[in-house]
């Protein structure tokens, strides 16, 4: 009978869990979705390269939700039992408050190496993998980009200038500079052009112009009464060539971790090691990283804790519906203290491991106040 009550409430709670966590993530999702939209038509990508590029950043949104949600959920389930005398069925049947307390304890360290799994290997992988899908793909909707009497240089070596696009797509009086090596140059002027697809590839057909060449002291001009200028290769400037930090694999941050500290007399020297932010400029950023897949998910249990104070007042005290209140602030500061300690990382190791180990620390203060909380008031009962 025992089993099955604790199989509804952990049921119930993880149910729960999983609702908040996908509804919220789906709803951040969309919202962020829309401002992606606007990034990736303007930067002329197709809307493959759009929906792949959304789905991809699904995981990252799942990771900043998922304390929350776990708090949230938890801490409502059971109010909500209490509320409704559900939890008077385990007093009933001789469970102690610890031993579900405990039992919590144990699901909450299953989230947190869930969480761990998320923020150090799904989310850094999904992130790279989407910036290689930025880096390597094509501008497919160049003209999109392209606005009236404006100089464009989305792409990486040329600047465009259009003086008028009419209604039909044509585009008047263009002027094209393409950089080049040092002392060369290429600039080319049409009255018009306009965009076609050609076996397969998009085109800037341009009408009745000029390209003039330069190199050194020498200079050759061309004229031309129609000239296909390809723009399917066109590698716009919002392309990455550097992967960020936060892309690179856990592994590779601590392998590079491991080599700074192995050269930390170095360390004021910007030596470049395993890949390349690993910088020993960078070692504190790198730690920061490291702290944020690593670390930080060891509050979850501590949520857990704190949730767990709801079963330890009776809805029948005048006080109950501002405890719960208190416990959920509580939660709240627990989530922002976290992400608040990250910024506090510095380039000493020593003091990093303060902060490394403060939430398991915490977590077992938390633990042992309620444990005697508990114990004094049965022995006072």
């Amino acid at each position: 009978m025992k089993k099955i009550i604790f199989r509804k409430l952990v049921s119930d709670c993880s149910i729960f869990f999983l609702i908040a966590l996908i509804s919220a993530s789906i709803i951040i999702w969309v919202f962020q979705a829309v401002n992606f939209l606007d990034v990736i038509i303007e930067d002329g990508r197709d809307y493959v390269v759009y929906l792949s590029y959304t789905f991809l950043s699904l995981p990252k949104i799942i990771s900043k939700i998922f304390p929350f949600a776990l708090f949230f959920s938890f801490s409502y389930v059971l109010a909500k039992y209490e509320l409704k005398n559900e939890l008077l069925i385990f007093w009933n049947h001789g469970v102690s408050k610890m031993k579900i307390i405990n039992l919590f304890i144990l699901i909450s360290v299953i989230f947190m190496i869930i969480q761990i799994l998320l923020t150090t290997i799904i989310v850094p992988k999904f992130q790279n993998i989407s910036r290689g899908l930025i880096k390597s793909s094509n501008a497919s909707y160049f003209e999109n980009f392209l606005k009236p009497r404006k100089f464009i240089d989305t792409i990486s070596g040329l600047t465009f200038f259009v003086d008028k696009i009419n209604k039909d797509g044509i585009l008047k009086d263009i002027y094209i500079k393409r950089s080049m090596k040092k002392n060369t140059f290429q600039t080319t002027f049409a009255k018009e052009g306009v965009f076609e697809n050609k076996n397969g590839e998009r085109v800037l057909v341009l009408y009745d112009g000029q390209t003039i060449s330069g190199s050194n002291n020498d200079l050759r001009v061309i004229n031309f009464s129609a000239s296909d200028f390809s723009v399917t290769q066109a590698d716009t400037g919002t392309t990455i060539k550097v992967y960020k930090l936060q892309e690179n694999s856990t592994k590779a941050l601590i392998k590079c971790l491991k080599t700074l500290e192995r050269n930390k007399k170095d360390r004021n020297i910007n030596k470049q090691y395993d890949f390349h932010n690993c910088t020993s400029s960078n070692y504190t950023n790198i730690f920061k990283e490291l702290y944020k897949r690593l670390i930080i998910p060891f509050y979850i249990p501590l949520l857990i804790i704190i949730s767990m104070l709801m079963i330890t007042k009776s809805k029948e005290n005048v006080n109950f519906s501002k405890f719960r209140t208190l416990i959920f602030m509580i939660g709240l500061i627990i989530m922002i203290f976290a992400e608040s300690t990250q910024k506090l990382i510095t380039g000493n190791f020593k003091i990093n491991l303060i902060f490394v180990c403060l939430p398991i620390l915490i977590c077992l203060f938390t633990y042992f106040l309620l444990f005697f909380n508990l114990k004094f008031k049965s022995v006072k009962a």
